[in-house]
């Protein structure tokens, strides 16, 4: 007989980030009366508006995390290490938080280094859109990124199957992670993972404000809505 898993709820609370990446979504950003607890700037995705961004970002109406991501993991217009080393380097002094990929740690060292003497909080990320690996693995990079600065280790990894979801339930759950963490999955249990994981500790949830860029993305309403009536916010 199998034994019965044992999950244990955290009573860490989950703050919403709401992501912006596009002008449309930085005006509904900007007009929001209920703001999320962060928003997060994808400056890759925002090449052709930066000057308005940076008119725009002091007014809005939650702290900013700002990030421009690698090629390899999602990111947009396949910018340069020096090209997302600068737009990182012009938007910090404006974020609460900055997310850099395990894999750009070296490459962007010197923004992490600043963020660090500015008390600007470090996410350390890594995105698998094909998988998730095991829970060795994921513990793993969780130490790389502990070991690089991280104040937050986020993941994402792909959930189409039950076998992929019980690997980050299991990561999450996991006693032996010494550091605050943000998992996440995506494809077609990726909604469920996000109210899931929640209960277990993931610290930053992240939402769309408008049409969801990735399967498995819950709206702001959707994610507020399921949260709420798990008295997790």
């Amino acid at each position: 007989m199998t034994a019965r898993r044992s999950i244990k709820i955290s009573k860490v609370r989950t703050q919403i980030v709401a992501v912006i990446a596009s002008p449309p979504e930085l005006h509904r950003a900007l007009r929001m009366t209920s703001a999320p607890d962060l928003f997060e700037l994808r400056l890759d995705h925002l090449i052709g508006c930066l000057d308005e961004v940076e008119r725009k970002t002091s007014i809005l109406s939650a702290p900013t995390i700002i990030t421009a991501r690698h090629p390899d993991e999602g990111g947009a217009n396949r910018l340069s290490h020096q090209r997302r080393r600068a737009l990182l380097g012009r938007f910090l002094p404006r974020a609460r938080y900055v997310d850099v990929e395990l894999r750009s740690t070296r490459t962007l060292r010197s923004v992490l280094d600043t963020a660090h003497r500015t008390n600007i909080r470090c996410i350390i990320s890594f995105h698998d859109f094909d998988d998730t690996p095991s829970v060795r693995v994921l513990k793993t990079k969780a130490r790389a990124a502990k070991s690089r600065g991280a104040h937050i280790f986020k993941v994402v990894t792909r959930t189409d199957t039950p076998v992929q979801l019980t690997r980050l339930l299991d990561f999450a759950a996991d006693d032996d992670v010494d550091l605050a963490i943000s998992v996440m999955g995506m494809g077609k249990l990726g909604a469920l993972s996000r109210i899931v994981l929640a209960q277990l500790g993931s610290v930053l949830v992240y939402t769309s404000l408008r049409q969801a860029k990735i399967e498995g993305q819950l709206s702001i309403r959707q994610l507020r809505s399921a949260l709420s009536a798990l008295r997790i916010i």
